[in-house]
């Protein structure tokens, strides 16, 4: 049965990204151990990160890793695809009764021309600096607070930044009183960590929860986080774009299991390091990402107004489950690819699309009925471009949740229906 994710392709052009003690298969979502997800359901700790420089893309872009100023190395990737979210499942509370969209903490008289000062007084006391160090080796970052149990999201990398070990966190609150905190889990795949003050105090603000369905393109967007260990710094922005695949690489990974791809939020708020795990939130006050990585045209520059999120429907399933189970399962379609670019012709056009190269037997893709050749142009409605970006959608998605593929085949558009497994799960 083939892995759900990505191995390691060529980049357009043919050119191979640098993958540190990783052969390279022929395709996304390969067999074999160098296949993303050749681990599944691990939720350990992050592995440390070293400063490596990839080849930049046609843009001349690199995608950061936002570690603080006190880290030892931030880490320079290429823009591309990463991983999605993962399931609720057996008993317990649901990601929706657990975090609920709350009322609005800030009324807008007018949405084109927000009050961003009230955005600012109703968020920043529900984002905290984290400081981390063990041994010789120290970072900083950002977090956000789930609920009053003191349980704070924030990204596996800013956990990471203290190195091999058991690190020291302390955590910051808006009005500086600190506090130890101990990690709760992590998922190197989403780039996600939970981690929990010990004896928080009993006045903790919780992040009111938005709807990411409600974003849109122009809408406007506050990042909070301690940027350059400039605690409770507050920019603004807009959505610049939605469902944006980009790709980063942990640290010391040796395999591209650790690659972390995000159907991302792309903002032109400026976020810098240190801003990693800090909120991005809508006009209202209501979390709609968390912070996790810019890009960069060279490695010594700062924010050029690209910036990227992890959707709020993400953050939300992963910290749910490493807040129950420690670890965090991820979804399988079932399928391999190429990251080259491909067409697919539909009607008198060409379309780009996510031309699928094998079908694993007994796999989510295989009963939907997906057959090699197909071009994969969306997951339920969303735009499928390329590879990465299919990989991106089914990332997003949750262990059993239903799918719709829409396939050019023949020149004709299809809708095929199917239910996502967990990865590792038996299918046939």
């Amino acid at each position: 049965m083939s892995d759900p994710y990505p191995p390691n392709p060529p980049r357009p052009g043919g050119e191979s990204p640098t993958w540190h003690g990783a052969d390279e298969p022929e395709g996304p979502w390969g067999q074999g151990p160098a296949a993303y997800g050749s681990t599944p359901g691990t939720g350990g700790p992050p592995r440390r990160r070293r400063r490596r420089r990839l080849p930049l893309i046609a843009a001349a872009l690199a995608v950061v890793l936002l570690l603080g100023t006190l880290a030892l190395a931030a880490t320079f990737m290429t823009v591309r695809s990463q991983q999605q979210a993962s399931p609720l499942t057996s008993s317990g509370a649901t990601d929706a009764q657990r975090w609920p969209v709350g009322a609005p903490p800030v009324q807008q008289a007018n949405a084109a021309a927000p009050d961003w000062t009230a955005t600012a007084k109703a968020a920043a006391p529900s984002v905290v600096s984290i400081q981390v160090a063990s041994g010789s080796a120290q970072g900083q970052g950002s977090g956000v607070i789930l609920d009053a149990k003191g349980n704070v999201v924030t990204n596996a990398h800013v956990v990471a930044a203290g190195g091999e070990g058991r690190p020291q966190i302390l955590v910051t609150l808006d009005d500086k009183r600190a506090y130890q905190a101990r990690i709760v889990g992590t998922d190197v795949s989403t780039d996600l960590a939970v981690i929990a003050l010990q004896s928080p105090p009993n006045d903790l603000r919780p992040i009111t929860m938005g709807d990411g369905d409600q974003l849109q393109v122009g809408s406007p967007v506050m990042a909070v986080g301690n940027p350059l260990g400039l605690a409770g710094t507050v920019t603004t922005g807009i959505v610049s774009a939605l469902n944006r695949p980009v790709r980063t690489q942990a640290e010391g990974a040796t395999s591209p299991a650790e690659a972390v791809v995000t159907n991302a939020i792309q903002t032109s708020a400026a976020i810098n390091p240190g801003n990693s795990g800090g909120a991005l939130v809508n006009a209202s006050g209501q979390l709609v990402g968390i912070n996790s990585s810019i890009a960069q045209t060279s490695q010594d520059g700062g924010n050029i107004g690209i910036g990227f999120a992890i959707p709020v429907a993400e953050v939300r399933s992963v910290s749910d489950q490493l807040l129950r189970t420690g670890s965090v399962q991820h979804p399988l379609l079932g399928v391999t690819g190429s990251e080259r670019s491909q067409y697919v012709r539909e009607g008198g056009a060409q379309r780009a699309a996510a031309v699928v190269g094998t079908v694993a037997s007994g796999s989510p893709a295989d009963r939907a009925g997906v057959r090699p050749g197909d071009g994969v142009v969306a997951v339920d409605g969303d735009v499928v471009d390329s590879w990465l970006a299919l990989v991106a959608q089914v990332r997003e998605k949750n262990v059993g949740q239903a799918i719709t593929l829409t396939v050019v085949r023949d020149g004709e558009r299809r809708d095929l229906r199917t239910t996502l497994v967990a990865q590792g799960a038996t299918t046939g």
